[in-house]
């Protein structure tokens, strides 16, 4: 098994499991990869894609990806400016890993509903 144990702040920051999966499994990232997974989008696209976000979210959580190579971001002058994002091979490569993830978050929704349910009649 990997070492994710760490007892300080400076174990933490050093532990390289930690320093990946804090950005790549929240919320926001793991929808924007499966968005960019089915190809390159426009900001607005991708935007709309997700749903639920706000413009400075997206455009945060997109910088963070870019930064550590999960993204590519293409601008084309124009006119007009457009911007289009694409996942690189490791962004396409992590997002075949969390396809697992993703399937059994699908199929075991109805039992989590129900034990979240259960658990509050408690």
């Amino acid at each position: 098994m990997v070492k994710v144990t760490a007892l300080t702040k400076e174990e933490a920051a050093n532990c390289p499991v930690r320093q990946v999966l804090s950005q790549v499994t929240g919320k926001w990232q793991m929808l924007i990869l499966c968005a960019l997974d089915e190809g390159p989008l426009r900001f607005g696209a991708l935007k709309r894609s997700v749903g639920d976000i706000t413009q400075r979210v997206l455009t945060e959580n997109l910088r963070k990806m870019e930064r550590d190579g999960y993204l590519i971001r293409t601008v084309d002058p124009g006119p007009p400016v457009s911007v289009t994002y694409q996942l690189t091979d490791m962004g396409s490569e992590l997002f075949g890993h969390l396809v697992p993830l993703f399937t059994w978050a699908a199929e075991r929704h109805g039992e989590v509903s129900a034990a979240r349910e259960a658990y509050a009649a408690e």
